[in-house]
């Protein structure tokens, strides 16, 4: 069934047209990824769909009765109200709380936020996931997702696409997470130079697709004239290749690549990195780490010993809290560690990007700023300009003289990334450099760094890009050390999943009186050994359940604690009297079946 159709919608922003004469339509069951340069129309795209913007040009239609949910850049929250008012709206408390997956969305998305707090309060991140969660427990026939990974660690991406790929609605997810679009589309749009590009698959299908098209584009050349001939005899072959033609050929996958080089040269890079830093490079001996400071805030190392050595490239992985970026700033010197020694080598010479943005001068320009930093820069075996390297991060003609204060976040986060490339490191911090950079910019990102001789030390919520640039992953895990993870983030996530892992989603412990969503949704963490015959999972799941019963039975007592007091104080007032007792009686019954649940959890863990 078609939900919605477009026919010949154009729409432009001052004389910059987004859109030209687009047509297309999303059908019952679509999952379709969007994809495109930052500035090229993807959320206006989305925006038109979703009906909130309405085109210069063409017409949009809906089938009748359709519900959307659309979760915009920028959300709507009503500062006043609280996140329980958001999201749950006026559902009964035993309502929600006996729905499992109702549950599963509060402990995944908001479960370190109060459910009694102002969304006026939350932070930037807490709103966004909050208005996810909202959006996720309503039932809709298409869901519209803009950038919607924004905030969110790698186990919750990981939840999140396993919990759209389940959902019965169409899909329609821009997103530069390009994990995140293999895992949940099976189609592609490409919004390029105001048109849309269709292309079946996910990132991957797309890629390939794309660079097919490119190659054959170019037959000219010599080097291409090869396959163009195998192309066209492949078309001609007769009847049965004109009719049915498939969609993803393997062969021709495997006849792109066949002469390709590796990514990276990692033998080469290896020997340029440790002639360029010896031996040395951090040397961690017994180091003990605290979040806030020396014994203050959360335990991030524990008496950890663990080297970098030259031409490492490392992925530091763990939930939001564990101490990642405190780990950076430790081997930056922006923090002293509480004990324990941290040796780093004399000829390091370091580049860290932090999560905060550098301050830049606003009246200067873009190639000024990155000009005084260094006017050429080696990459690998080729020399680069300031102006050639900020052409590849997207700084294309006149944007190089753009002035510095007219620049968004997202320009301004790659213009310090290129900034710390341009000093010529021997040594890369980099915290989140993946935020606000469309797909293409990632890729020359990734292809700069492949060419780079050094030590890196790398933390990205980006799966895709973590795993695309670095060659091993490490993890904290909550025990105090630096855990190798030969199976990468898969392993993560299974380490994760399986509770073998100690680190605790941010909130996931009970908070005093139990108002946040995970004291009421996700519960206590499991401590201590499995009962008999159950798994650690099962065992985490009874006690989450087990601690929602304790706090309802006590809300349920105070309650019954104020109905006798306005009884008393009723004495004389029959009707309001029988009323009160019926509630009571109500109560009671409440009661006994909350109790009898809780009886029988106690005795599975007790098995």
């Amino acid at each position: 069934m078609n939900l919605v159709n477009l026919e010949s919608v154009s729409h432009a922003y001052g004389p910059k047209p987004l859109l030209g004469e687009v047509s297309l339509g999303i059908e019952a069951g679509d999952r379709v990824g969007v994809v495109g340069r930052n500035g090229d129309g993807k959320t206006t795209l989305i925006s038109v769909i979703a009906g909130t913007l309405k085109p210069h040009a063409g017409r949009v239609t809906h089938t009748r009765g359709l519900r959307i949910g659309f979760l915009s850049q920028r959300d709507d929250l009503d500062p006043a109200i609280t996140v329980r008012q958001v999201v749950l709206g006026e559902r009964a408390e035993h309502e929600w709380a006996g729905d499992q997956a109702v549950r599963e969305i509060l402990a995944n998305l908001i479960g370190d936020i109060e459910l009694s707090a102002r969304a006026g309060e939350l932070s930037g991140g807490e709103r966004r996931r909050t208005a996810l969660a909202r959006l996720l427990i309503e039932e809709h026939d298409l869901v519209i997702l803009d950038e919607p990974t924004n905030h969110l660690d790698i186990e919750a991406i990981a939840w999140l696409a396993g919990h759209l790929s389940q959902r019965r609605s169409a899909l329609l997810v821009v997103t530069h997470d390009r994990w995140f679009l293999d895992a949940v589309s099976t189609r592609t749009w490409e919004v390029v130079d105001g048109t849309v590009q269709r292309y079946e698959g996910g990132y991957a299908a797309y890629v390939l697709a794309k660079a097919e098209r490119a190659r054959i584009a170019q037959a000219a050349e010599e080097r291409r004239q090869n396959l163009m001939r195998k192309e066209i005899a492949w078309l001609r072959r007769g009847p049965p290749a004109r009719t049915s033609k498939p969609k993803f050929r393997i062969d021709a996958a495997q006849a792109l690549i066949a002469n390709e080089p590796p990514a990276r040269d990692t033998v080469e890079l290896v020997k340029f990195a440790s002639a360029r830093l010896g031996k040395t490079v951090y040397d961690l001996d017994q180091v003990t780490l605290h979040a806030g400071g020396p014994g203050e805030g959360p335990l991030v190392l524990d008496r950890c010993t663990w080297q970098f050595g030259p031409g490492d490239r490392v992925g530091l992985i763990g939930v939001n809290g564990s101490g990642k970026s405190s780990v950076l700033r430790l081997l930056a010197d922006g923090v002293e560690p509480d004990s324990g020694t941290v040796v780093r080598g004399k000829t390091v010479r370091l580049a860290h990007l932090s999560q905060e943005l550098a301050e830049l001068d606003p009246g200067r320009r873009v190639l000024e700023t990155v000009e005084e930093i260094r006017k050429f820069i080696q990459v690998g075996k080729r020399e680069w300009t300031a102006s050639q390297l900020l052409e590849r991060l997207g700084f294309r003609g006149e944007a190089q003289w753009k002035v510095v204060g007219d620049l968004s976040g997202g320009e301004r986060r790659r213009l310090q990334l290129l900034r710390l490339l341009m000093d010529d490191p021997n040594v890369l911090l980099l915290d989140e450099p993946t935020n606000d950079l469309d797909i293409e910019t990632l890729n020359e990102l990734e292809d700069l760094l492949d060419a780079w001789p050094g030590t890196l030390v790398l933390v990205s919520h980006d799966r895709y890009f973590l795993e695309r640039v670095t060659d091993r992953c490490v993890a904290l895990l909550g025990d105090g050390r630096l855990s190798l993870l030969p199976g990468g983030v898969d392993e993560y996530l299974q380490r994760r999943s399986s509770g073998t892992a100690l680190t605790a989603r941010a909130g996931s412990a009970p908070t005093g009186a139990g108002t946040s969503a995970a004291g009421e949704a996700a519960g206590a963490q499991a401590d201590g050994a499995a009962a008999p015959g159950l798994s650690a999972k099962e065992l985490r799941e009874l006690q989450k359940e087990l601690s929602r019963l304790e706090r309802q039975l006590d809300k349920i007592g105070g309650r019954e604690t104020a109905l006798h007091a306005a009884m008393a104080d009723a004495a004389s007032d029959y009707g309001k009297l029988a009323s009160l007792d019926a509630e009571l009686k109500e109560l009671a019954a409440q009661k006994e079946t909350v109790e009898l649940e809780w009886m029988e959890l106690a005795e599975k863990l007790g098995e």
